[in-house]
């Protein structure tokens, strides 16, 4: 069959390679790909929501199957234009991917379907948030309600930050339409934890669970980020809690959704506080984290492409889905200045030491040619991945790996893996 995967970063890498295994693929494509995913699949110069121009492409080189990777072009309703034309698609219709598109529906669906998560207000209007913030206190969190590729949350742990929080988002408008509508919850203290989901809309079935690092400095400061590196078992994750998880939150957000009329087909991502009164959610997702993909999809043990094509049909019950008991370890490597602005074109060197290391490999994020050179292209360059018998082992080959490899500029966190899983 031929394939075609939408995006161009280290999540949309880790698909193409587990969906290069397969045996079913004939052809792989990526739009737009980058210069990693081009070591396996044809990349194609389209972007990632130019909707028209990828129907197009699908229809003339007759893909069998479109896997999308990031949120944008779920939110603009590339499922639905696909299913229109009779073409198989992987992810969910552009109304259940307002689950990730805009925080305020996700409050509401998870209010009225009594879903753990942080009490909030929703604002359009900046004095009326500065009151809520002074009557409040702080800490607080101030989310942007749209697509803001993961900086639109923000920790304030002053009521100063917090204001400023909302005046860049409703006064400056920094977001742009993202934060035209904010989100102001509680600050929730526990431990952090990211369980996805493969769901057809009616079955269920959760994925091993990851453990994100959002702040892009040590000991989870600075601001926050798409993500600076995962690990995968989490500790944390006890049988009795991952239950509670499927009981109190996935089960009833894909059957709330289902009894507002949409049936969600995808993945489903669950960003949860494990606090003291239990899981909550802090933010869902429609699609593989990035990087928690990274570290979840090499302890796969299936063909990708059967899971896929079984939650497209209808029929994930009856797929038997199994994984590895090793651990995984992801360590991304930034550009100097990220989240803020950052330079690109930085020649990146040493892959070619890390490709002969054992149990190592490199996710590209952000990369491109000039040439014949590998340079970077974005703020989360390269998303550094290993595996081992224990948690130490993956982390201490990814470290390995990233001290190999060099470009101007480069950031990287010291300490993924490291936190401690306490509830306070």
């Amino acid at each position: 069959m031929r394939v075609l995967i939408v995006g161009s970063g280290g999540r949309e890498h880790a698909l193409a390679w587990k969906i290069k295994q397969s045996p079913l693929v004939r052809e792989l494509f990526c739009a737009p790909g980058n210069a990693g995913i081009a070591q396996l699949a044809r990349c194609i110069p389209l972007a990632a929501d130019d909707l028209d121009g990828l129907l197009a492409f699908a229809r003339e080189h007759r893909i069998d199957l479109t896997v999308v990777g990031p949120e944008a072009p779920l939110a603009v309703g590339i499922v639905d234009r696909f299913q229109a034309e009779g073409l198989a698609i992987f992810g969910p219709v552009q109304a259940a991917a307002r689950l990730e598109a805009s925080k305020v529906f996700a409050k509401q669906l998870m209010a009225k379907y009594r879903i753990p998560t942080a009490e909030s207000r929703t604002f359009t209007n900046a004095e009326e948030a500065y009151t809520f913030i002074r009557e409040k206190g702080a800490p607080l969190v101030v989310k942007a309600d749209g697509l803001a590729t993961g900086k639109g949350v923000i920790i304030a742990t002053t009521v100063a930050e917090a204001e400023a929080a909302v005046r860049r988002m409703l006064v400056d408008q920094e977001f742009g339409a993202a934060g035209h509508q904010i989100v102001i919850e509680e600050y929730l203290r526990g431990a952090e934890l990211t369980v996805l989901a493969f769901t057809d809309g009616t079955t269920i079935v959760p994925m091993v669970a990851a453990q994100d690092h959002k702040a892009v400095y040590d000991n989870d400061t600075g601001p926050n980020t798409g993500g600076m590196g995962a690990y995968s078992p989490v500790p944390l994750l006890t049988p009795e809690l991952q239950q509670q998880i499927e009981t109190a939150i996935l089960r009833p957000t894909i059957d709330g959704l289902r009894e507002e009329g949409l049936l969600y087909q995808g993945v489903l991502y669950a960003g949860l506080m494990i606090t003291a009164e239990g899981p909550k959610v802090l933010e869902y997702n429609v699609r593989f984290g990035d990087p928690e993909c990274q570290v979840v999809l090499p302890r796969l043990q299936n063909d990708l492409i059967p899971i896929i094509q079984a939650i497209i049909d209808r029929r994930l019950a009856e797929q038997t889905i199994t994984w590895h008991d090793n651990h995984t370890a992801c360590v991304v490597m930034a550009s100097g200045g990220y989240p803020g602005p950052y330079a690109t074109g930085k020649p990146i060197s040493g892959l070619d030491r890390v490709a002969i290391m054992p149990d190592v490999y490199v996710f590209h994020a952000g990369t491109a040619f000039q040439g014949e050179d590998l340079v970077t292209a974005g703020g989360r360059v390269l998303a550094v991945t290993a595996w081992g018998k224990t948690r130490q082992d993956a982390l201490d080959k990814a470290y390995q790996a990233v001290r190999a490899i060099h470009f101007e500029g480069a950031h990287y966190r010291t300490d993924i893996g490291r936190r401690e899983n306490r509830l306070t």
